[in-house]
């Protein structure tokens, strides 16, 4: 079930929301519970039993290390190996058997595996979970159903932010609820709904129409690459920004995902400002205990390596997410050794090379093969064999132009400076919310593409 969605929008929510402030404060949790796997299990009713089963082991494994802490590093290694051999089996296994048949030569035939939506998200929770118990920064949860709240809350359950436990522990038996933050929830999930159906969707129809194309020129080539690094970011930061607002509708503060990641001078600064809570959680439970930036150079940049990789990993079980990894690796280390103390002061190149440096990740992420990521990058600087122009490449270039260029100035704080300026009435801001929210049933009820990008991951 899709945020963006006429069955979310109009018939599960407003029945969560109705039936969650009816009932007295101590049931709200259980509405939400019940809410969240009634979601979960209506895309996934098959295997809903792994995220419960991964719940229960975290449950029992997170009171077991509280309770005879002299074993707590007996239960953490069987909480990090249970978690990550359930998302090993259902997202890598076959990866690595595919790989294993074509470097050895063997035929094992793959599994019939279906991947769990979203169980990279709530098997990172889960983890975090239980190292916080183990390091006593948080005290393990007694109440299952509080427990199980967190871990499937429906409004970041399938992407995110990876919410933390110690950020919203007290929240999950003492919060409190007013209309501001109702009125806030509202207007932050409006908007995002916005983000994702008025421009991702639509700039996802360039994409679209550019792979299905028999005129590919340079031009086209770049039409695509810029569309798509828009797409992506409106499409997650869309996403989060209607997590954010559920969360602040039912009284929990969520983490920002996202901080206008393309006004960046630096790919360094750039990953503190995409998918925060993806690049916090590797910071703290991965870079930080192998030594972080505290031990010598080249242990330094095997460290930042290693976090890459898992990252790229971490997105699919694929070479190019691999790639894509250690892409960012190595403009990370190269920064770290030689360009930072230059980009702080190259003013408008340092927005052209990070933008030329991101463009280019977001082709090799969206390829579906290193073959076809080299090949497209080739294309883009014009050492292939297309046109530098087509009549297609300028018919969608025509078409699109206002939604482009809408979508660039949206991805800056511009629009937000300038509505902070303008003094409007108080019927003014509910009344544009209203407009947005009238246009976006009906561009879903009348168009048919309306994909959500990080479902796969």
């Amino acid at each position: 079930m899709l945020f963006s969605s006429i069955t979310f929008l109009y018939y599960f929510l407003p029945w969560v929301v109705v039936l969650y402030f009816l009932v007295p404060r101590k049931l709200k949790n259980l509405v939400l519970l019940g809410a969240s796997l009634f979601f979960y299990a209506w895309g996934e009713p098959k295997i809903i039993f792994c995220m419960l089963t991964s719940i229960l082991v975290g449950y029992m494994l997170s009171r077991l290390t509280e309770k005879y802490p002299q074993y707590k590093k007996l239960y953490l290694t069987l909480a990090v190996v249970f978690c990550l051999g359930i998302l090993g089996y259902f997202k890598y296994a076959n990866f690595f058997i595919h790989n294993f048949n074509r470097f050895v030569g063997t035929s094992i035939p793959l599994l019939k595996i279906t991947l769990p939506i979203g169980i990279s998200f709530y098997t990172f929770q889960i983890l975090s979970y239980h190292i916080d118990v183990y390091r006593g920064k948080v005290s393990a949860q007694k109440n299952l159903i509080h427990l199980a709240t967190y871990i499937t809350m429906f409004p970041q359950l399938i992407a995110g932010p990876i919410v933390r436990y110690q950020d919203i522990e007290d929240q999950l038996e003492l919060r409190s609820h007013n209309f501001q933050d109702i009125s806030l929830g509202i207007r932050r999930f409006v908007l995002g709904l916005a983000k994702k159906v008025l421009l991702a969707n639509v700039l996802g129809e360039v994409c679209a129409a550019f792979h299905s194309s028999n005129e590919k020129s340079v031009l086209f080539y770049w039409i695509y690459a810029v569309s798509f690094s828009l797409q992506i970011y409106f499409d997650f930061s869309g996403y989060s920004d209607m997590a954010i607002g559920l969360g602040k509708i039912f009284g929990f503060t969520f983490m920002e995902n996202f901080d206008y990641p393309y006004i960046s001078k630096s790919i360094t600064e750039f990953w503190r400002r995409w998918h925060i809570s993806l690049g916090s959680w590797f910071r703290d439970y991965v870079y930080i205990p192998l030594g972080g930036s505290k031990v010598g150079n080249i242990r330094m940049y095997l460290n930042l390596l290693i976090v890459w990789i898992l990252t790229g990993l971490w997105h699919g079980a694929e070479w190019n997410f691999v790639i894509w990894g250690l892409y960012f690796a190595v403009l990370l280390v190269i920064e770290k050794k030689f360009m930072l103390k230059y980009l702080v002061n190259a003013k408008i190149m340092n927005h052209i090379y990070v933008m030329i440096s991101i463009i280019i990740s977001f082709v090799i992420f969206d390829a579906t093969s290193m073959d076809q990521a080299f090949g497209y990058i080739r294309e883009m600087f014009g050492r292939g064999t297309a046109p530098v122009i087509s009549a297609e490449a300028v018919y969608y270039l025509k078409s699109y132009t206002v939604v482009l260029l809408t979508a660039i100035i949206g991805a800056t704080p511009f629009p937000k400076k300038m509505a902070e300026r303008i003094k409007y009435s108080s019927y003014m801001e509910p009344t544009v919310l209203l407009v947005l929210l009238v246009v976006v049933t009906s561009y879903l009820i009348d168009g048919s593409f309306n994909p959500f990008l990080y479902f796969r991951f």
